[in-house]
């Protein structure tokens, strides 16, 4: 009876085809262009359909396979999706970060990451580990003098203290083509860096046969701007760089690729980021497949994670972790194996044991509220992820291939045409915030007005020097215009004032008062706000008393023609005053601007270039 029911059930919904969907839409939309308003073209150059079917994947190669099989895209694990909780810890002091790092092992994480920079000897490293069990903590070191030397150093420690090296899992961030891409020359010589990680493979597969000893450093194309089909495809062309090198040197393939690991950052493309993780490593097993490896295995890649700083902004700061939150989450989902979560603060400053709380907390909260380590690929058979899965993979091979065909990574990189092709991504993204396509809420978008930030900074080293790429964070030509209002403030000059002259329209003159109050708090413009004038004399007369530099007209386009005698007068009484009109109701331009209007803003205003012109207007440096 009960299956009777069931299909009468199922019975009542007849199947949609495509085509009827496309119909409805089309009728929707009222003969709007169907792929203007619907599809979404990314940076990437990917069109992202509004939805996907069973269809769309039914030809896709990998959905056919399982997790922890080749070509791994459904990631390394079958019966879960555990990642190590790494934090990182950026202090030189040796006895000062085995604190801290200690402190983090007992409060959650369970993998730690040193700056060893300041390390020159045995004694240092040992008081940096102890009382660390390496056997279950993994030890990373994501900066050193010299990683030949650190190798060296670190079995010391481990022989000093009876520790199994074979035993214990870990990482050096060992990557010498990472740093030519970043400042345009090697440690010593293209040639003595591929012997030294020769050494290092040899000295691993020895001594440290878990240890990953080569680190292709992915998140520099990301945190330079570059899209994620550049970021997967120069990392892959890297990473190839190091295969063909070290296999030349009479190394197997077998000892080169557990050796090795890829550290992406992870940006606020929530999907997108998800697809990203599983598309390179499918790209990578394929690849590694060409090596003819003793088996499939080897074709495996560990992939570490961080939350990107591109994307994070010094204003608002507290957005950061709303940001991150979705970063871990397409981490997990993707399948990562190791994760570092940056504290929301770190853009203006040291970060402090609130803010690295609240960034392990992040991941822990995912693990052990949410359960998102329980369950293997939780995105597979995702029409859209799958579909995502696979156009970035094709899109990063075809990029790939293109670069192979023109000598491969190094010709390629010294060419200086990775830096090219990714400049030309940054003047796309630039453009895009620039014009509030982009966003980021409290700074370019919906920013606190009260808010003060130049108290707050700390000397930092955010940007490199570098002669290669230069990372950037993409919120900082707007906090940049917004600091020299607030150090203008501070010299002793009065912060600008915008007026705003709300009249007639209700609905009309909110809307385009909260418009204009986004748009120059973004600059950090005092704005002097008004519920709305009864008469045109009343708005004049309350705009010339409070003798702001700008006055912006709030009303809707048809009643602007009436507000000509409003500008005359203000002119009259403040010809210094700045008259723009929030919209641009195109019957009236010639008209307002006869009458004394001088500007005009939009949503199609490019509103950096814009701010930008008014704060050298207001002599703003």
């Amino acid at each position: 009876m009960v299956q009777k029911e069931q299909n009468k059930l199922f019975s009542d919904f007849p199947p949609v085809s495509t085509r009827q969907w496309e119909d409805k839409i089309r009728e929707d939309l009222k003969g709007a262009d169907y792929k203007e308003k619907l599809v979404w073209n990314t940076i990437e150059g990917i069109k992202v359909k509004p939805y996907y079917r069973s269809e769309d994947i039914e030809q896709l190669q990998h959905i056919k396979t399982l997790p922890c099989e080749f070509p791994y895209v459904r990631g390394n694990n079958f019966r879960n999706n555990d990642w190590k909780i790494r934090e990182d810890i950026e202090e030189k002091d040796s006895y000062k970060a085995n604190k801290e790092a200690l402190n983090a092992v007992e409060k959650g994480a369970d993998a730690i990451g040193f700056n060893a920079l300041s390390i020159t000897n045995t004694t240092q490293l040992d008081k940096m580990l102890n009382g660390i069990n390496l056997h279950e903590t993994p030890v990373s070191f994501i900066r050193c003098l010299n990683y030949n030397t650190l190798l060296g150093q670190f079995l010391g420690v481990l022989s000093e203290n009876n520790c199994k090296a074979k035993e214990i899992e870990g990482s050096f961030n060992f990557d010498p083509l990472g740093y030519f891409i970043l400042y345009g020359s090697f440690f010593n010589s293209q040639d003595d860096n591929f012997h030294d990680a020769a050494d290092i493979v040899k000295v691993g597969k020895k001594h440290l046969p878990l240890y990953r000893l080569i680190n292709i450093s992915g998140q520099t194309y990301h945190e330079a701007g570059a899209s994620i089909v550049q970021e997967i495809a120069f990392s892959l062309s890297q990473a190839n760089e190091y295969l063909a090198q070290l296999t030349d040197l009479n190394i197997p393939i077998e000892d080169i690729t557990p050796r090795m690991q890829f550290t992406f950052s992870i940006g606020s493309g929530y999907f997108m980021e998800i697809a990203k993780i599983r598309a390179f490593r499918m790209l990578w097993a394929n690849l590694v497949k060409q090596y003819q490896p003793g088996s499939d295995k080897y074709a495996k890649t560990y992939i570490h994670a961080l939350t990107s700083r591109w994307n994070k902004t010094i204003y608002d700061h507290y957005v950061n972790i709303l940001r991150s939150a979705t970063e871990i989450m397409s981490a997990a989902i993707g399948g990562v194996d190791s994760m570092t979560v940056n504290p929301f603060d770190i853009t203006f400053k040291k970060p402090d044991d609130f803010s690295k709380r609240i960034a392990r907390n992040q991941q822990i909260i995912l693990k052990h509220e949410s359960y998102f380590n329980k369950i293997a690929d939780t995105g597979a058979g995702s029409y859209y992820i799958e579909q995502l899965t696979d156009a970035i993979a094709s899109k990063s091979w075809d990029l790939f291939k293109n670069m192979e065909s023109k000598g491969g990574f190094m010709k390629v990189a010294k060419k200086g045409l990775i830096k090219e092709e990714i400049e030309k991504t940054c003047l796309k993204r630039n453009m895009n915030i620039a014009m509030r396509k982009q966003l980021f809420v409290g700074t370019n978008q919906y920013p606190n007005l009260h808010e003060k930030i130049t108290g707050k900074l700390q000397p930092g080293a955010m940007l490199s020097d570098s002669k290669g790429l230069k990372p950037y964070r993409g919120a900082k030509s707007f906090e940049t215009l917004r600091l020299a209002t607030e150090n203008h403030s501070r010299k002793g000059f009065n912060i600008p004032k915008v007026f705003l002259f709300t009249y007639g329209n209700l609905t009309m003159r909110k809307a385009r008062a909260g418009f204009t109050s986004n748009f120059f708090g973004c600059a950090g413009y005092e704005i002097i706000e008004n519920p709305g004038f009864d008469n045109i004399e009343q708005g004049v007369e309350s705009a010339v008393k409070h003798n702001a530099e700008i006055v912006v007209l709030c009303s809707s386009d048809e009643e602007y023609g009436e507000l000509t005698g409003a500008v005359r007068l203000i002119k009259e009484k403040a010809e210094k005053t700045t008259i723009i009109v929030a919209g641009y109701p195109k019957e009236l331009i010639t008209q307002l601007q006869k009458a004394g209007v001088d500007d005009f803003i939009h949503i199609k205003s490019n509103v950096l270039e814009v701010l930008t012109r008014y704060n050298e207007k207001l002599k703003i440096n």
